[in-house]
């Protein structure tokens, strides 16, 4: 809406209000950050990075910004979340000093550092909100460019939500499709590939997605001309531009100065994205930092004196009070005294931001420096303990550190005498009430409270090719599950490389059984932002060596989603991938070690065959946490019986399966290699020797009800054995398995692995042989096993 539109729709005095509010607004947000960046320098924050520069930009936005619209942006955008409403200055202080409290730090509860905004999707309790009813922000994260995948997700939920109504019947997530993802990033970041990357995608899919560049000409200190060609980015996009030959983007640019400019801008980008489903890039040019990137540096040592010059003219705050002034809405004088009202505010809300914050941690102190008073009493050390007792209570501005550690190490002063017990006490009550504050919700524990529910077979139960019953399991999860989606790269036309998903496009439509681009990244982002709008997508990469491409998004972003929000968003993506055996270095490969360490707040399930893959899908869908899915890549045309409750059976999460016992010694595995085992197994039988053995089935969690040391009680011996390379899950299932469970007290031999070896598997069946356990391999390595406990009865083969 242009100045004149604005007057004409609002009276003169109206139209002269939200002027003088969003004035009011970037001002505020101006006086966070110069006074943030004291706050850091003085101590009392450990890291500031702020919006300073970016202002009118961001209020432009916000006014287009509709309930139900989501934004993924970066962390220069404090002035967007204070003009949706959603941050005030006590919030972006209570952010700055680590405030570990949802109350009062709304954002993450302390766990990101400022900058990184959130909105709660979700109620104390986990349940969704009225996302439809409320402005909406996705968590932020820091690596940059990482929130551009999630970004194309959010937009694409609109999409889906506008063909199928069905999928929200309660009308908590969209209506009609009309909602709107907005992204932010600066214009150096545009050099990441997940931009280029995601901008391609969105632009393929048709998304309501306005993307914001905000340029400042440098990333850190490095100017434009290293980072982008002919440094502009819309520049180098401009054959994304639609027109009558094709479909594509809006591209729009304007100066980040220019009030009114910047409100048509964005009220135009709106209206396209929202109304046309089309994507839109807004470059916002000529902006400025003020103050640098961040509270690391001062960007006078490299920028030079004409550009801070140029940056002090061309700031927009005061570009915008200038055109206020000159437009009659306010005067110099009113405005002045407007600042020093704000300046008040700001200062005001730190030091209630820094009361709160301090006050309880104050509390913990003086209720550890009265105990300490107590304890040193009846103490041989007591002239120590009241000396660190006196230098606790010196610290001005404690932190919990200052207080656990004291209480820790006077506890070692009275390790033998009366007072340890309630100093014992007093450490056991602080870290129970306190740990959480930095621990919680990395789950929710949903998925493995659902019940185990058997697979049924009629009497004359065909036997099928297995990738049948998955597929038709899918069937029946795309009938009940009106929310869930499947894509991935061919996973529509064909129904998936292996025929997992056979006809099942055909049969529910294109866009819920979906081909994708080759583009992993993306294909993860697509999942995140639409689990994060109530849907339920299942996101498949092709192979588990090609989940690397995807490994930062799944880490970064989707792993941590609960955690960074202490509980207020989830993100309940089914991430499908088929791997292990197979031939060759990049199809064959099981790095999971690398996995299940990057991705904790996800579990990582390993099905041994496709009656089991397809519970855990069932299983899954019944709750509301994100996984893995890793199917084994040779099991699709190995024989499996047809169940006749399909969509109905559930795999367990956490638990283990004994799928032979025996009396020698425990071998624990997971997927392809199991077969191997079984084979090697009844070979060993022949000399003697009975195994059991275990399948994990998944390893995030592991083994929850400790069934693996129940078996090490019967055998005494123990062997992990998988394809990952040494070091690698086999070291995390015995550091489970030997410290978690304890189950070294059981133990007659020496725990062992038995693991791929330390490169990529060799292509071909040779390739394999000498790559990774063969059947010789286990029966051997058992079989010296129990000639160590048994020499005359196995005496060793070589």
């Amino acid at each position: 809406m242009s100045q004149k539109e604005t007057k004409t729709a609002l009276s003169y005095d109206d139209f002269k209000k939200e002027v003088i509010q969003d004035y009011k607004i970037a001002k505020l947000s101006r006086e966070c950050s110069l006074l943030g960046r004291r706050e850091v320098l003085t101590g009392k924050a450990k890291f500031g990075i702020f919006g300073d520069g970016k202002e009118v930009p961001q209020l432009a936005m916000a006014k287009a910004f509709q309930n139900g619209d989501f934004r993924s942006g970066y962390y220069r955008d404090q002035t967007f979340m204070m003009a949706i409403g959603q941050l005030t200055v006590e919030q972006f202080f209570a952010g700055l000093f680590g405030h570990a409290d949802i109350e009062n730090d709304p954002m993450s509860g302390g766990r990101q550092m400022g900058g990184h905004f959130a909105t709660h999707s979700l109620d104390e309790n986990g349940n969704w909100k009225k996302l439809v009813d409320q402005k909406n922000s996705s968590a932020d994260i820091s690596p940059t460019a990482g929130q551009m995948p999630r970004l194309l997700g959010l937009a694409q939920a609109s999409k889906f939500y506008r063909e199928f109504a069905d999928a929200d019947k309660e009308g908590n997530f969209s209506v009609n499709g009309n909602e709107v993802a907005w992204g932010t990033i600066g214009n150096a970041s545009t050099s990441e590939g997940l931009f280029f990357e995601t901008i391609n995608a969105a632009g393929v899919l048709q998304v309501p997605m306005v993307m914001n560049v905000w340029d400042d000409q440098y990333g850190i200190s490095v100017h434009a001309k290293y980072q982008t060609t002919k440094e502009n980015i819309s520049e180098i996009l401009k054959g994304f531009q639609r027109d009558e030959n094709g479909k594509g983007y809006e591209i729009l640019r304007v100066k980040g100065w220019d009030y009114v400019a910047l409100v048509d801008t964005y009220n135009k980008a709106s209206k396209i994205a929202r109304e046309e489903h089309v994507p839109v890039l807004v470059h916002v040019q000529e902006l400025t930092q003020p103050q640098g990137h961040s509270t690391s540096g001062s960007h006078e040592r490299y920028k030079s004196p004409e550009r801070l010059a140029w940056e002090v003219e061309h700031d927009c705050v005061a570009q915008m009070r200038n055109w206020m002034i000159s437009s009659d809405i306010a005067t110099a004088e009113e405005l002045d005294e407007l600042d020093k009202q704000l300046k008040k505010e700001v200062l005001e809300g730190k030091k209630a931001a820094w009361k709160a914050y301090v006050d309880p941690i104050v509390a913990e102190r003086d209720e550890l420096v009265a105990l300490l008073g107590t304890v040193a009493a009846s103490s041989a050390n007591r002239v120590f303990i009241e000396k660190m007792a006196n230098d606790l209570a010196g610290i001005k501005e404690p932190i919990r550190r200052d207080v656990i550690t004291t209480a820790r190490k006077v506890l070692r002063m009275v390790i033998k005498e009366s007072g340890k017990g309630v100093l014992v006490q007093y450490i056991a009550d602080f870290f129970a009430k306190n740990q959480p504050r930095y621990s919680s919700h990395l789950m929710t524990g949903t998925a493995t409270n659902v019940a185990e529910v058997v697979p049924t077979y009629d009497a004359d139960a065909a036997e099928v090719d297995a990738r049948v019953v998955l597929k038709d399991n899918f069937d029946f999860i795309l009938e009940k599950h009106k929310n869930v989606m499947i894509f991935g790269e061919d996973s529509g036309n064909i129904g998936d490389v292996n025929q997992g998903l056979e006809g099942l496009q055909e049969k529910h439509g294109v866009n819920r059984v979906t081909d994708t681009g080759i583009r992993e990244a993306t294909i993860l982002g697509q999942g995140i932002g639409m689990a994060m709008r109530g849907l339920r997508p299942i996101a498949e990469i092709q192979y588990l060596d090609y989940l690397l491409y995807a490994i930062q998004i799944m880490s970064d972003d989707l792993a941590t989603l609960q955690y960074r929000t202490v509980g207020r968003q989830k993100a309940p993506l089914i991430v499908r991938t088929r791997g292990h055996r197979l031939e060759g270095i990049w199809h064959s490969g099981s790095p999971m070690g690398m996995i299940i360490n990057s991705i904790r707040g996800m579990h990582v399930l390993v099905p041994r065959d496709m009656t089991k893959a397809a519970g855990f899908y069932n299983t899954l869908l019944e709750s509301d946490e994100p996984a893995l899915l890793i199917e084994c890549l040779n099991g699709y045309r190995l024989k499996e019986k047809m169940p006749n409750n399909l969509g109905e059976f559930k795999t367990p999460i956490g638990v283990v399966e004994t799928i032979k016992e025996g009396k020698d010694i425990t071998v624990v595995s997971y997927g392809s290699t199991l077969r191997v085992i079984e084979q090697a197994a009844k070979e060993l039988l022949e000399v003697g020797i009975d195994v059991e053995i275990i399948d994990a089935q998944s390893l995030l969690p592991f083994d929850l009800n400790h069934d693996i040391v129940k078996s090490l009680a019967k055998t005494n011996r123990l062997l992990v054995i998988d394809e990952d390379v040494p070091g690698g899950a086999s070291a995390y299932i015995l550091q489970k398995v030997l410290e978690e469970q304890k189950g070294y007290k059981y133990l007659d031999s020496e725990p062992q692995t038995l693991t791929s070896k330390e490169h990529r598997p060799a292509y071909g069946t040779d390739g394999d042989y000498f790559s990774k356990p063969s059947s010789e391999d286990v029966f051997e390595k058992i079989y010296a096993i129990m000639n160590e406990v048994n020499p005359s009865l196995y005496p060793a083969l070589y």
